[in-house]
């Protein structure tokens, strides 16, 4: 890997390198720079890797002496990292999920509702995500969160991680269907993979995450 990275480095330097004497050469038209990967070159110099951010941001979340609104942006840094899927998948062999579905039950709403959205952008079409957030028992807690939250940010963000994780994922959406009352979902099987079908349990809690507190 390390030589790969060598490899690169030095092609680039080779394409960017102008030869001895061309500079005067007005008939030879100005090549622009070629860009190097960031992530390359992050990694050649030694600057921190995307598992590493992640790990920053966590840390600063979990950390209790951290001010709220510090714990805010290292959110807000954690969900822009896992729009990537590599990053995503990685949420498990950092151990992060287990912190991440933790904060469910955070006292701060901004961290509950921020841990929904975290959660629901890692598993969007995202089938080993979408498995892995299931082994923690995050749907029942999602479920429990639209149905009893005080806070609309955190029941209208919980909506949509619960949207996320059952589209097209079947275990997710049984599991779902089983933690729902019956007073909001009567048990009926729903198929995950007719959208239709998923787009009316799902619905129906958007009606309930919308009401005012």
């Amino acid at each position: 890997m390390a030589q790969q990275n060598l490899n690169s480095l030095l092609q680039w330097s080779t394409e960017n390198t102008v030869a001895p004497g061309a500079t005067n050469q007005p008939s030879v038209p100005a090549r622009q720079p070629a860009q190097l990967d960031p992530a390359l070159l992050a990694q050649l110099l030694g600057g921190p890797s995307d598992a590493d951010l992640m790990r920053q941001a966590m840390t600063a979340i979990l950390s209790p002496e951290m001010p709220q609104d510090q714990k805010m942006i290292a959110w807000d840094n954690l969900e822009q990292l896992i729009e990537s899927i590599d990053n995503a998948m990685n949420l498990t062999p950092l151990g992060m999920w287990t912190p991440l579905v933790q904060q469910l039950d955070a006292e701060e709403s901004g961290s509950r509702m921020m841990a929904a959205w975290c959660i629901s952008t890692a598993v969007q079409n995202n089938v080993k995500a979408q498995e892995a957030m299931l082994a923690t028992g995050a749907v029942e807690k999602l479920a429990g969160l639209v149905l009893g939250d005080a806070d609309q940010g955190v029941r209208k963000k919980s909506v949509n991680a619960l949207s996320s994780e059952v589209r097209n994922f079947q275990a997710g959406m049984d599991e779902l269907v089983k933690s729902l009352p019956e007073d909001v979902w009567k048990g009926k099987a729903v198929d995950a993979a007719e959208m239709e079908s998923v787009d009316e349990v799902i619905g129906k809690l958007r009606e309930i995450a919308a009401r005012q507190s």
